[in-house]
Formats: structure tokens, C-alpha cells, sequence
């Protein structure tokens, strides 16, 4: 028997991948670690595993001694190493940068992460990023909450750089799919006007302005900090609008736009009126060029009542506030795929806001220093923001495009499989002659195909219009719910399911009645085809006098008919009211329509629907009347109404409508 291979000892190996750790951060070599790795025994993940043991061991120790820098760095150097040469897990340096970063003051961060910027092309391989791409987002995340927007600006600017290298553009994570806006972002300001102090700081500055040294203030303050009258309404409006800018939503409810219209008129007067002088900001930046300061920034604004003055006449604080101004606009213009329905602007609104515009870019180009080349850019980056509004729009698309006749492979063979091309269509399939007839391989079908070369005019064609007009299809199912035709309901048409589906497909294009609120409720189809019929009837032209001649009815019937026609002049009050009786007495019976509702049998759910469909009384009384039509059918007689309004108390307008219907019979 052969001896068995020896077991695997964790302290063991921990001790030796420590030694070995050390000496290869002495002679900043991994070779240690290597011969280590193959002398053990066991199997390579517990080797593995335990040698990322060993690596943060040894950092525990680096950062408790307060070492430098440099060989904390070079400890995450090697592990980068070891995942080269396959000793060590993918995940092990992103496991201790994060370690490294959780420990380490914010000063020596800035040095660790200038050693994370500078390997990003190490982190976007093959081998680091899918393992790693999670670790390092975390890791930046929680550097982010650490450090302060306003004091530790370029340092957060430094990391949302880093993230926009090391991830794809339609990466999820770093898209604001929603665009939802930062509404944490709170612009804190005086809004006691009691507590204000610009009123008395002018007489302040009179009476104190004896006693400045001279020098002590520059020639450019002295002419500029009060050159602009400054009270306490300026300087609310001024401050006010930074909440429209957060929250660009607002601008869509109608009060607050006459409150964001009303400001932003003031605020754009002032730009206009007190324009800053070309020389003093020349003077200005030579003086920032003599002092190194090549760079001005407001990472967060000051609000101070005191800086008011010198904030307005600051030709940088004016840009940035001209530029918010037309972020606002473009984002209210925009089409945004998350934006309500309701979100709509007025034709006013949007030529308050072109004109505005043109206003704003006029401000920023007369804005010194190089304001006009200041404001083309401007120009130029907001309408290539609009292309990456389309694109999230259109749901951040890949950027990478696969080739078409790249070679692929497949899953479980390494063999290349070649893109077969399509071979060409025939030279007589595509046309020949000089009509470039296309043969299609069968003579009708050819005559088809070419008797009209465009498919898209062929099918706008009118002949192409086969939906039949309302009288058409329901000619012979009018003709059977006439009881006169004495049609039995079997063999009617409205029981018929084919028929019956395309007469509810008709009625929904060319009859309002399909989409009209009905209380009726029907138990099927034909019963519900057989009412729209009857609707129809009363509103299709009469059908031709040829029908009825008289000539097939009993001379006696007739005289009978007509004797019953003299005696009784109220015959019209049998038949079913029609739209216009319906739309006159509605305008009488006006705002008492809800004393004859209980006598029409109406529901009190049917009651208050009405009253909160419409607030004007007629309206509400030929809602009623309408709904009691389609509730009572062929019994919503003038005979039933005058009955109801008699029970209700209005007699009056019972008699109205007899002699009403009196006169129109």
C-alpha cells in the first residue's frame, strides 16, 4: 500500500504563509509566498484560503503599528500578485482595501485611494472585475458618507471619477433611472424679516466706514459691496428659488409657477440692471493667476444676509445661477420617461420659458470674463445632455455592438462555428423589364404582388375600407325586433356569436352608444344587441315609405285606427320619449331633478353619482333622464315621466310636457 498523503494543518500553514508574508514584504517579492504555497499539503482552496488569512493578519498588524503608507500599499500589492499567480482568491485585495479604508484617517485615505485611481485598468480585467466590481462600490459608498461635500469636495469628485471609469455607462447602478431629483438638498436662509439686518446695514457700514485704515479694504469691494440696493424682499425671492431648482416638479402646480414667475421677473431684472464691469474681473483674474488660483467653485451656497451684496456682484456666483436657470428650463421642456402624464406646460408657460432662455444666455454671454465663448459652451453641453436623455429614455442601451459576422462558438466545443451568409436573392426575383416586375413563381400571385409596388399605399387604399356603415349591418336586425315582422327569437341575428361579435366590434367604432355609462344591466349578448338595436332604430333614417303601402291592411283595421286616433289625442304618450323631448324637459326641470328621482326609481348610488359627475342642474337633469331611458327601456313612455312628476309634486311640469307632446304629435 502506498502511504497516504499527509493532512492539512490550518495553524500550520497560517504560521508558515505569515513568515512567508513578511519576508516577501521585506524583499518586496512574492517568490516566498510561491515556494510556501507549493511546499504545503492540502488541497488548493484550504492553501488558498488560508494565505487571505495571513494577508490580513499581517495588515491588522501594519495599521495597529501606525506604519507608513507605503507598506500597507505594498501589502495589497502582493495580494494583487498572489490572485496573478492563482494562490490566492480574486476578492482578497478588495477585502483589504476596504479593511485599509475603515481603519485609516481621511488624510492617508487620499493616499490609498490615489493607489486605487491608478491600478483601475488592474480592476477592469478579467480576473479582478466580476469579482471585485461589487467590493470597490461598497468601498466607495462608504468613503462617500464619511467625507463632507463641502470641505472634502474634490476628494468625492476624485471618487465619482474613479466609479465612471471602473463601471460601463449603461451600468444600472450608476444611472438615476427615475430621475428623481435630491430633494435633501435644503437651502437654509433667514426667513424672519424681523431678525433680517440688511436695513441697518448700510448705516452700519456709514458710521463705521470712518474708522477703516486705508488699504484695508480694496478698491474693487469699495465700489461693488453696495452698489446694488439690497432689502430684505431681494434677498427671500434670491434664496426662494434654489426650492424650484431642487425641485424642478413644482413649476407644474399653477401657484407655484406664478410664485417661480414672479421671482425669477425680480431676480433677472437685477442681472439686467447691475451688469459687472470687464475690467474689474480682468483685474480679478490676473490676481488669481498671480496666486496660483486657477479654479473657483460653491460647493455649498452661503446664505448670509452680509454677502449679499458681494455675492451678486461676483461674476462666477451669477453663472451659476443663470446655469441653474437653465437646467430648470431644459428638464420642464424635456420629454422625461418617468415624468407624470400630468406634467404638461401651457403654450404660456413654454413662451415665458423660450424667451427667458434667450434672456439667460444674453446675461451669461455678457458675463465677464469671456462670457459669450462661456455661454456657447453652455449651449453646446446642454444639447448633448438632451441625447443622453434619450437614451435613458429608451431604456441605457449597451454601447457595445456585437458584429454581425463575428465567428461564434459553441457552449460545450471549442471548434468555431462560421456565420452562414444568406445567399442573394434570384436576378428575376428582383425585377427585370422596366417596370422591374417581381415574379413571384405563380402567375396570380405575381399579379397580386405587382399591382401595387408600394405595400404601404396599397393598404391605405380606399378600396381596402371593408367596415360597413351601421344601417348596412343592422339593417335585417332592426327589421326583426319590429314585432310587426313577428320574427321568433331563435332566428334572429343578434343570437348568432359571429354575428354578434362583429356587431360589437362595429358599434365601438361608429356608435357613441358602446361607450355610454349604462345602469342597465343585461344577462347576455343578444339581450344587450337587441336594446342597442332599438337605439339605433330611432336614429337611423326611416326606411323606405315602399315597406308599408297600405294596400295588404283591412279597410276596417284601418278606420278602426283612425276613429281611435280622433278620440284619444294622447296616443303619442304610449311611445318611448325621444332625445329631443329628453333635452327640452331637462332644461325646465333644472335643479328639482332630485325630488322626481326616488319616483323614477332611482338608486341613491345612481343619485350621488350624478351629483359628482357634473355641478350645473340641467346637466344633472338629463343625466337622470338619460339613465332612467336605458334603466326602463321601451316603458320610458311620456305617459310613466308625467305619472312620476305627478307623484313628485310637479304638476306643473307634468302639464308642460302633456301639452308638450300634445303639440309635437
Amino acid at each position: 500500500m502506498s502511504p497516504s498523503p499527509p493532512l492539512f494543518s490550518f495553524p500550520e500553514a497560517r504560521t508558515r504563509f505569515t513568515n512567508s508574508t513578511r519576508e516577501a514584504l521585506i524583499n518586496k517579492n512574492i517568490t516566498p509566498l510561491l515556494s510556501t504555497f507549493s511546499q504545503l499539503a492540502g488541497s488548493e482552496n484550504e492553501k488558498k484560503c488560508t494565505l487571505d488569512q495571513a494577508f490580513r493578519v499581517i495588515l491588522e498588524e501594519e495599521i495597529i503599528t501606525r506604519a507608513s503608507c507605503e507598506n500597507v500599499l505594498a501589502i495589497i500589492s502582493l495580494a494583487i500578485g498572489g490572485v496573478t499567480e492563482g494562490i490566492c482568491t480574486a476578492s482578497t485585495p478588495f477585502v483589504l482595501l476596504g479593511d485599509v479604508l475603515d481603519c485609516l484617517p481621511l488624510d492617508q485615505c487620499d493616499t490609498v485611494f490615489t493607489f486605487v485611481e491608478k491600478n483601475v485598468a488592474t480592476w477592469k480585467s478579467n480576473i479582478f472585475y466580476s469579482a471585485g466590481k461589487n467590493y470597490l462600490l461598497r468601498m466607495c459608498n462608504d468613503l462617500l458618507r464619511r467625507l463632507s461635500k463641502s470641505q472634502n469636495t474634490v476628494f468625492c469628485g476624485r471618487i465619482q471619477l474613479f466609479l465612471a471609469r471602473l463601471f460601463p455607462l449603461s451600468e444600472k447602478s450608476g444611472l438615476n433611472l427615475q430621475s428623481q431629483f435630491n430633494l435633501e438638498n435644503v437651502t437654509v436662509f433667514n426667513t424672519n424679516e424681523q431678525e433680517s439686518t440688511l436695513g441697518q446695514k448700510h448705516i452700519e457700514d456709514r458710521d463705521e466706514g470712518m474708522e477703516v485704515e486705508e488699504g484695508e479694504m480694496g478698491d474693487d469691494e469699495a465700489t461693488t459691496s453696495c452698489s446694488i440696493p439690497i432689502d430684505y424682499n431681494l434677498y427671500r425671492k434670491f434664496w426662494s428659488l434654489q426650492d424650484y431648482f431642487r425641485n424642478p416638479v413644482q413649476c407644474y402646480e399653477k401657484i407655484s409657477w406664478k410664485t417661480f414667475l414672479k421671482y425669477s421677473e425680480e431676480v433677472l431684472a437685477v442681472f439686467k440692471s447691475y451688469k459687472l464691469d470687464d475690467t474689474q474681473a480682468s483685474r480679478k483674474k490676473l490676481e488669481e493667476l498671480k496666486t496660483g488660483g486657477e479654479h473657483v467653485y460653491f460647493a455649498k451656497f452661503l446664505t448670509s444676509e452680509k454677502l449679499m451684496d458681494l455675492q451678486l456682484s461676483d461674476s462666477n456666483f451669477r453663472r451659476h445661477i443663470l446655469l441653474q436657470y437653465l437646467i430648470l428650463f431644459q428638464y420642464l421642456k424635456g420629454q422625461v420617461k418617468f415624468k407624470s402624464s400630468n406634467y404638461v406646460l401651457t403654450d404660456e408657460q413654454s413662451l415665458w420659458i423660450e424667451d427667458t432662455t434667450k434672456s439667460v444666455y444674453q446675461l451669461l454671454s455678457e458675463n465677464p470674463p469671456d462670457g459669450e465663448r462661456f455661454s456657447k459652451m453652455v449651449e453646446h453641453i446642454l444639447s448633448t445632455e438632451e441625447n443622453w436623455n434619450s437614451w435613458k429614455n429608451e431604456g441605457c442601451p449597451s454601447f457595445v455592438k456585437e458584429s454581425v459576422h463575428s465567428v461564434c462558438r459553441r457552449p460545450s466545443d471549442s471548434k468555431p462555428i462560421r456565420v452562414v451568409r444568406k445567399r442573394t436573392a434570384p436576378e428575376d426575383f428582383l425585377g427585370k423589364g422596366p417596370n422591374k416586375k417581381i415574379l413571384m413563381g405563380n402567375e396570380e400571385l405575381t399579379r397580386l404582388w405587382n399591382h401595387c409596388p408600394d405595400n404601404m399605399e396599397a393598404c391605405k387604399s380606399e378600396t381596402r375600407e371593408y367596415m360597413p356603415t351601421l344601417e348596412e349591418f343592422f339593417e335585417e336586425a332592426i327589421e326583426q325586433a319590429d314585432p310587426e315582422n313577428m320574427v321568433e327569437n331563435e332566428y334572429k341575428a343578434v343570437n348568432n356569436s359571429n354575428y354578434g361579435w362583429r356587431a360589437l366590434r362595429l358599434l365601438a367604432r361608429r356608435s357613441p352608444h358602446f361607450f355610454q355609462p349604462t345602469n342597465q344591466q343585461f344577462k347576455s349578448l343578444p339581450e344587450y344587441l337587441e336594446n342597442m338595436v332599438i337605439k339605433l332604430a330611432k336614429e337611423l333614417p326611416p326606411p323606405s315609405e315602399e315597406i308599408k303601402t297600405g294596400e295588404d291592411e283591412d279597410e276596417e283595421d284601418n278606420d278602426a285606427l283612425l276613429k281611435e286616433n280622433n278620440e284619444s289625442p294622447d296616443v303619442q304618450l304610449d311611445k318611448p320619449v325621444t332625445g329631443d323631448q329628453i333635452e327640452l324637459f331637462a332644461n325646465k326641470l333644472g335643479e328639482q331633478w332630485k325630488i322626481l328621482a326616488p319616483n323614477l326609481e332611482m338608486k341613491d348610488t345612481d343619485i350621488r353619482q350624478i351629483e359628482s359627475e357634473s355641478e350645473d342642474g340641467k346637466t344633472r337633469a338629463k343625466q337622470l333622464l338619460v339613465a332612467w331611458q336605458d334603466q326602463e327601456g321601451l316603458h320610458a313612455t311620456p305617459e310613466n315621466l308625467i305619472n312620476a312628476l305627478n307623484k313628485s309634486g310637479l304638476s306643473d311640469l307634468a302639464e308642460s310636457l302633456t301639452n308638450d307632446t300634445e303639440t309635437s304629435s
